[in-house]
């Protein structure tokens, strides 16, 4: 029986432009658990307002009856089956721990696996208050960030995201509201790409790469995500980048340096057929294993850093631009699709054999 929410005390301290109630309202609801006032007959998880805490501890405690989380000798959260009133009670008080629970002390960062953002982490538990909300939300932010990605999402603008996302956040803009702009900055990479308006494009496509970190982090940190804006955030990240190499190719004609109609007709064949095999093969990988590819082993992880994606592609486009060769950054792309797809074919089969041994595990997990 899955526990029923129970907030206990109150706090006025706002994190990401939300009381801590209905963070951990939010919270609950992605969870799929229920938030009531008071503990009633059935198990309950209790929440001290008086803390902050990452979703991922819910999540787990949820799933772990009798399990609880201190701080400093203080209860933070607990998974409790009986007693729910007089532990929050408790916990209210500030008394010392209770007996017959399975207490994790933050203090010993445990590490938890993250499925979802596809990496081992300690989760975080800050006590909230004023002084404490700009650790509160870095830490929220980081928490949010993907462990295995590409370099230039995991590097260069990572700094730059997380102020643009508290910026958002201040101003009450929605996930969807951001991916509209950076959608809009996508079709205009797209044309500019055309027109052989190459550092414009290039300019509006690195905005719209920013964005589509930023209103991720918005809606894990402000806990809105919602079928709608996964949809448009996954589809104009999954249909756009085929476009965008082609636009490439014909812009280069714009510039003085085109291509031979059948080579361009050969190097997209090579992007767009190379782009759409990595993805059925991360396909495979879930379906067939249920794992992320990119986690099953480190050097995978590593070769997410740079496999032949749209951000490693514009790392090579940006640099042919450099000296002055638009047309020869594509002809890198292809020729860097081609070696990423055979990285990828030869992990599959060794991941099968490995498989018909013993189930993949994750090296994060």
């Amino acid at each position: 029986m899955a526990p029923t929410v129970i907030p206990v005390g109150d706090n006025a301290t706002p994190i990401w432009g939300m009381s801590a109630r209905e963070r951990v309202r939010r919270i609950a609801r992605t969870a799929g658990l229920t938030v009531a006032d008071a503990p009633g007959d059935g198990p309950a998880l209790l929440v001290d307002l008086a803390f902050a805490f990452d979703p991922l501890w819910l999540r787990h405690l949820a799933a772990h009856p009798g399990r609880a989380v201190s701080i400093g000798g203080r209860l933070a959260l607990a998974h409790v089956s009986r007693d729910a009133a007089a532990v929050a009670e408790g916990m209210r008080a500030g008394s010392p721990l209770p007996a017959g629970l399975d207490i994790v002390a933050i203090e010993d960062g445990q590490g938890l696996y993250n499925e979802a953002l596809r990496k081992r982490e300690t989760p975080f538990l800050i006590p909230l208050d004023p002084a404490h909300v700009p650790a509160i939300e870095r830490a929220s932010y980081e928490g949010a960030y993907k462990g295995v990605t590409d370099l230039l999402t995991k590097y260069l603008w990572r700094e730059l995201a997380f102020h643009l996302t508290r910026i958002a956040a201040r101003l009450g803009l929605s996930p969807n509201s951001v991916t509209y702009v950076g959608a809009a900055l996508c079709v205009a990479a797209f044309f500019l790409f055309l027109d052989g308006q190459f550092w414009l494009g290039t300019a509006a496509g690195f905005g719209f790469m920013v964005l589509d970190t930023v209103d991720g982090k918005l809606a894990r940190c402000t806990l809105t995500s919602s079928k709608l804006g996964n949809a448009l955030d996954h589809g104009t990240d999954l249909i756009h980048p085929p476009f965008w190499w082609w636009a490439w190719m014909e812009g280069c004609a714009r510039v003085g340096l085109p291509l031979d109609p059948l080579w361009q007709t050969e190097l997209l064949a090579v992007i767009v057929g190379g782009y759409v095999a990595q993805r059925l093969i991360e396909g495979w990988y879930l379906a067939r294993y249920r794992i992320d590819m990119h986690t099953w082993r480190p050097f995978d992880s590593w070769f997410r850093l740079i496999t032949a994606r749209r951000n490693p592609n514009m790392v090579l486009l940006v640099a042919a631009l450099v000296v002055g060769r638009p047309d020869i950054g594509i002809v890198a792309v292809a020729a860097w699709t081609l070696l990423s797809l055979a990285v990828h074919f030869v992990r599959m089969v060794q991941a099968e054999a490995a498989h018909r041994r013993s189930p993949l595990v994750s090296w994060l997990a």
